[in-house]
């Protein structure tokens, strides 16, 4: 299993809601997929460094979890389909 760190905005227009249901999705997802979320850091609202589709502000998510690559590309899919999601990057953390 390889170790990887995952960052995504999500819109800030949404409620709490929707931004609690989007970050227990994806976290549902890695798990499904076999893998091991090992920290959640919810930074909440910030303003953005440029406008993304006339949004200023979103709300910030950082995780680390452990899985196989397959966990990353299936996670990677789910973050462009997904409405809300701004931005995403996966990172692979070499050990």
């Amino acid at each position: 299993m390889r170790q990887y760190e995952v960052m995504y905005i999500l819109n800030s227009g949404l409620e709490e809601e929707a931004n609690t249901a989007l970050v227990n999705k994806f976290s549902d997802l890695i798990a499904n997929q076999g893998g091991e979320i090992t920290k959640t850091d919810i930074w909440g609202k910030r303003r953005l460094a440029y406008e993304v589709d006339d949004v200023r502000d979103g709300f910030y998510v950082v995780l680390k979890f452990k899985g196989e690559p397959a966990a990353a590309e299936e996670l990677d899919r789910i973050f462009k389909i997904t409405d809300g999601v701004l931005r995403h990057i996966i990172i692979r953390e070499d050990e």
